[in-house]
């Protein structure tokens, strides 16, 4: 086995961990067109975080689909100015209409 491949198993099976302001945070996991995605919710933050490999080329399909994970699964609207990372791991701010 290469030590690329061995690397990337070790660190495939530490799953995925919130950024230490999300700890405590509401978690959502969620499949969708064959990759995984683990997101943490505040009340006013996300993080969403993709699980697994991802190949040249297709990390900005990605992080589109990641963008518009974020309101299906939390119900509220991301502010798209807020948002930082990439197709791996992405933050920002979002806004939710008051029950």
């Amino acid at each position: 086995m290469s030590m690329r491949l061995l690397i990337f198993l070790i660190l495939a099976a530490c799953g995925a961990s919130p950024a230490p302001r999300f700890l405590g945070a509401e978690r959502h996991e969620l499949s969708r067109n064959g990759r995984h995605y683990v997101i943490y919710q505040t009340e006013k933050h996300v993080e969403i975080i993709r699980l697994g490999y991802a190949g040249r080329g297709e990390h900005q399909a990605i992080r589109a689909e990641m963008i518009g994970i974020i309101p299906q699964v939390t119900g509220c609207t991301v502010v798209a100015s807020t948002l930082q990372g990439d197709s791996g791991e992405m933050r920002g701010r979002i806004t939710c209409r008051k029950r």
